[in-house]
Formats: structure tokens, sequence, C-alpha cells
């Protein structure tokens, strides 16, 4: 584990399903390490974590657990980033953010590596993480943007319950059994935990991901209206979503529509775009039902895109499918992509 020239990193969240797949990722990808300090909430303090078969004892985060620390890769919810994420930077780390905590704040750079790397180069201190529907729709995006330009996208997203943490997915597999054994079953955490009403999800599909807002749009719909402007430099981008949550573990799909600035595209110009698009892989031969599926994306890197069409109705309209694991492009993968990227261009160097 132990690279000589290597970086001091902490994972803030050690012991939850993203800051798992963080350190997974961050071994998978053979980043360069010279120490790795993990750290979660009191609770879960003193845990062990087997990384790479090396066991490391999991600390409470405080802000003096970020001495010497050169990249610090948080997943500990907003109110830990707000709190410590500052404590962190102040002692010379750069932090990547998870959460939506610093999304939003117009200092903050918000970064999907295959869209607006060089935004990096604008950081504070803090470099924030998409939310996971937002990363896998605009990486699919992109490079049409680039090409053709880009006016409008309509987005409705089928997105996994593991986006809701572990205990969710527990939930929905308890739930499962329980209707298949024709036995009493509770519902305690989705659409939102905190919120009033809990529904099933086994066996059903939920129009709601997050708290609805003030304008009738969750605040999952929000972040990723605002969150695609800001990391497409699109103030002007028309964008709309509805997110539903389904009965799937692990992948969000999205059906996404959207129109183009040039006349006169075609879907297989468009296709042939996506083939070759950085992150991207093309799975699209209706012929022979060839299409992307979460159950297919599972443990991969790559935002999956397929069903490309042109609209019949609207010139400039096309529709398409987009599929990726929300744990790893949508979180931990992205996250560990930046820090990748900021070793890359030199921003954060070993201290």
């Amino acid at each position: 584990m132990s690279q000589q020239n290597g970086f001091h990193v902490a994972v803030v969240g050690a012991t939850g399903a993203v800051g798992q797949q963080m350190i997974q990722t961050l071994v998978n990808e053979n980043f360069p390490i010279k120490k790795l300090t993990l750290l979660s909430s009191a609770r879960s303090a003193g845990k062990v974590v087997n990384v790479n078969g090396q066991e490391i004892t999991v600390q409470e985060a405080k802000p003096e657990s970020f001495e010497g620390v050169d990249i610090a890769l948080f997943s500990a919810g907003g109110s830990v980033s707000k709190e410590l994420a500052p404590e962190a930077v102040k002692r010379g780390a750069v932090v990547v953010d998870n959460t939506s905590a610093f999304r939003m704040d117009e200092n903050t750079p918000l970064v999907v590596p295959e869209v607006n790397e060089t935004d990096l180069h604008e950081h504070n201190g803090v470099i924030a993480n998409p939310n996971c529907s937002t990363i896998q729709m605009v990486v699919a995006l992109e490079p049409i943007r680039k090409k053709y330009g880009l006016k409008k996208v309509i987005v409705s997203t089928y997105q996994a319950v593991s986006g809701a943490g572990a205990a969710a997915v527990e939930e929905l597999m308890d739930q499962t059994k329980a209707i298949i054994n024709k036995e009493e079953f509770e519902a305690n955490i989705l659409p939102v935990g905190s919120d009033k009403k809990h529904y099933q999800i086994a066996f059903n599909a939920i129009p709601q991901i997050d708290k609805f807002q003030d304008n009738g749009f969750t605040f999952e719909e929000m972040k990723m209206i605002n969150e695609t402007k800001k990391i497409m430099h699109l103030p002007e981008l028309q964008v709309a979503a509805t997110c539903v949550r389904l009965p799937v573990a692990v992948g969000h799909s999205e059906s996404v529509y959207f129109e183009v600035e040039q006349e006169g595209v075609t879907a297989s110009e468009i296709k042939a775009l996506l083939k070759d698009a950085p992150g991207v892989v093309l799975q699209d031969d209706p012929d022979n039902q060839v299409y992307p599926m979460p159950a297919d994306c599972v443990g991969k890197n790559d935002v999956f895109v397929g069903r490309i069409r042109k609209d019949l109705d609207e010139e400039l309209g096309f529709h398409m499918w987009v599929v990726s694991d929300n744990l790893l492009k949508g979180a931990a993968w992205n996250s560990v992509q930046i820090a990748e990227r900021l070793v890359e261009l030199g921003i954060v160097k070993s201290k």
C-alpha cells in the first residue's frame, strides 16, 4: 500500500457504502498512497478495515485528524463536510467532497473530469463531487454539447435504492422476501428517512427522491437541474427532471431527451460521437436487443449509453438511455478520478 513518493490520503465516512467503494477504488486504480487514514463518526470508530491485505483501524474524524493529509475524500454526510472540510483545508489538505454541502457554492468547483477538469485549477481547497444522477448524464451529454450545442434537457430517472444508503438496500431485500412469503413488513426509510410518510419499495416505483421544494420539484430534481448548468457552464440551458426510485439495488438508469442547436444532425452521428467519447461505452444495437441495463453495469466505472434515436416531431430533438453504477461513477470513482487529475495536473503535490 505504502508508496514512497505517494500521498497521505484520508477517507472520511470510511465505513459507509460509498466510503468502502472509495477505498476499493483507490486500491483498484493503484493510486499513489504513502499513508491511508480512515475516518468516521465516533460510533464507527475502532472498526478494523482490511485494505489490500493491510488492517487499518478507523479513527474518529476530528479537526486534528487532517494533520499532514494531502487529499481528503469526504462521504459522511453534508453536516460532517460543512464542519470538517474547512478544518482539513486549514491544515493543507485538498478536499474532494461527495455531499451536497458545497456543490452550489460559487467558489467551489463542481467537477466531472470528462466534462470540466479545467475547473480544478480554480479550487480554494474544496472540490465538490456532483450528484450521482447528474454525473452520468453530463458525461453522456458533454460530447454532444461540444460538437452540436445543447439547448434543452428533460430527464426521467430510474434510480437504485443504494443511492439512499445500505440500510435502504437491506429494506428492499427484507420487503421482497416478506412479500414473496406473504409475511408482514415495514417501510421505514424510503422515499426519505426524515419525511412524514414511508412507502414500500419492493415491487413498487416511488416518484420522490429527497424532499419536495416549494416549486413542486424534489431536492434531487433541483440538484440535477442546477448542477448540470453549473458543470457545463450553461446557465441558460433549459433542464427539467423527474426522479424516481425503483426496486433495483445498484445502478441508476435515465431516459434523457435533449435538443441540440445545430440543424440536420442524425442519430448515427450522435452514436459515432459517443462511441469514442471519454468514459462512455456505447451499447446500441436494437436489432440484437443490445442496450444498457443496471444489472450489467455494476462494478464498472463507465457510463453506458444506448437507445439513441431522433425525436419524431422535434427536428432538433433526440432521446437516449443512460445507465451507470451510482456507487462508482456516481460517487467513488468520480471522486478518485478527481484526485488522480489533481495529481496529474500538478495541482496537489505530496508534502
